[in-house]
């Protein structure tokens, strides 16, 4: 499993981005739970005709995708959320540099610099 390296930060920036990681953790759960009855099987008798059955099954394979991301997502955030006391917290995965506490910020599961991210 590849090591995590985070950015050292001061105590209100990472108050901040414990606040928005926490944030981010609730809604991904939220999507979650929306993405998993979407998901559900569709029953043939609930089909107008062979279109909108054809558009309900694309749906749920549009809506599948974004529950695995989201569950992946959801994973990232609660391992982020697990080292945020590490002594590296906030260090590029990729080239140790800090990465700025802004794109932790708007990206809390950030684990690389945005030219690493690339």
């Amino acid at each position: 499993m590849c090591k995590v390296y985070f950015a050292n930060m001061t105590p209100e920036d990472k108050k901040l981005v414990t606040e928005k990681i926490d944030s981010k953790i609730a809604r991904t759960k939220k999507h979650i739970e929306e993405y998993k009855e979407l998901t559900k099987p569709i029953a043939p008798e609930n089909a107008i005709g062979r279109l909108s059955r054809m558009e309900a099954i694309n749906s749920k394979s549009v809506a599948e995708a974004a529950l695995r991301e989201a569950e992946a997502t959801l994973k990232n955030l609660e391992h982020m959320k697990a080292h945020l006391d590490d002594s590296n917290f906030g260090k590029c995965a990729t080239c140790k540099k800090d990465i700025p506490v802004q794109r932790l910020i708007i990206r809390p599961s950030s684990r690389h610099c945005v030219e690493c991210a690339r």
